[in-house]
């Protein structure tokens, strides 16, 4: 047995290394379990038992997404906390539009020669995505495949899994005429773009992760680009409790125009108010040094804004204090009104955004 582990890790796969990063994380994963975990780190699957009290008729809702090319702003800089938060992000905010609270995660992590250093860190901050998104870390994958992956890279997937009451499911089926729409601020460029922020930044203009921009606060290049995409769950609950939210929009790849229309039933479009908003520096110096079309700026990336609700105009201005009561950067950013069926669903009006 001794043998044929020996010849194993020397083809690359070290079983030993990956035991011994299940034991190092032992406690960062049970720190995220909630109410509902009944087993332990290290069996062959997750278990998590649905509080059939609290649901009266329970709707699962699940979400799979990565980080992209953002991965590789981790690699140059040998910083690899964030995007465990990132990953995190990408599925419970997708699944926190449906109403849905998130329930637990698993995560994939695949690369070609084991680093426990750097895999500990991944995980660490994916425990702390799961923190923000009140949901439990319950089991994930490590997959160490010499060949596969380039020296000190890796790749990321993550699957979640949340709870809605049937008769509380959020699917924009009531949105109307005269809804407003509402924006809530990003942290940057979240974790959409990248293959185009890296080829401007770094080949375009020959810039290092270790530089600084003038007009862009927030460090370095590589500190602004793994700025962690902001989580909107806890938000969102919170909203779901005293008002009613008839529209959730995750804006992630392809921005305003290939999202909103996703809640939107046919008979209406979104008006949105260019200049409602506060355009993020990173967006505007990416934008001017670039010189990429404005429409493809609302196509590429949040521009801004991360989350955006549809809601009851008599209900908006309320919803915007409760939003700044929950230290988050509200904007009206527009409204609902008919369409015909050869217009567009988003319409932008108002002067040049950049």
């Amino acid at each position: 047995m001794n043998e044929k582990k020996s010849l194993y890790a020397k083809a690359g796969v070290d079983i030993d290394k990956a035991n011994r990063l299940v034991t190092s994380i032992r406690d960062v994963v049970s720190s995220t379990y909630t109410k509902g975990v009944i087993t332990e780190i290290g069996g062959f699957a997750g278990l998590f038992a649905l509080d059939h009290d609290k649901y009266k008729n329970p709707v699962l809702v699940s979400s799979t997404d990565g980080v992209g090319t953002k991965l590789k702003i981790a690699f140059m800089t040998g910083t690899h906390s964030s995007v465990g938060i990132d990953l995190v992000a990408m599925c419970v905010n997708d699944i926190v539009v449906t109403g849905a609270a998130p329930l637990f995660f698993l995560d994939y992590f695949a690369t070609g020669k084991l680093k426990e250093d750097m895999a500990k860190a991944v995980i660490q901050g994916i425990a702390e995505g799961c923190k923000q998104a009140g949901c439990a870390l319950i089991g994930g994958e490590t997959a160490e495949m010499p060949g596969m992956y380039p020296e000190n890279e890796y790749d990321l997937a993550g699957f979640a899994v949340g709870v809605v009451d049937r008769d509380r499911i959020i699917d924009g089926s009531d949105i109307s005429v005269g809804h407003e729409i509402i924006g809530i601020a990003s942290s940057g460029l979240h974790s959409n773009g990248y293959s185009l922020v890296r080829k401007l930044i770094f080949e375009e203009m020959g810039l290092s992760d270790t530089d600084t921009i003038e007009e862009v606060p927030g460090g370095t290049i590589g500190d602004i680009l793994l700025t962690p995409t902001r989580i909107y769950v806890k938000t969102i609950l919170n909203l779901l409790k005293s008002f009613s939210i008839h529209g959730i929009v995750h804006i992630t790849g392809g921005g305003f125009q290939d999202n909103i229309p996703r809640v939107l039933p046919d008979q209406c479009k979104a008006v949105i108010n260019k200049g409602s908003w506060y355009v993020h520096p990173i967006f505007k110096f990416l934008q001017r040094k670039g010189n990429i079309p404005e429409d493809e700026m609302l196509r590429t990336f949040n521009c801004g804004i991360g989350m955006i609700i549809i809601v009851p105009a008599s209900e908006s201005q309320e919803v915007l204090l409760q939003l700044k009561a929950l230290n988050e950067e509200p904007f009206l950013l527009g409204h609902i009104e008919e369409r015909s069926q050869d217009e567009p669903s988003v319409v932008f009006k108002g002067e040049a955004l950049f």
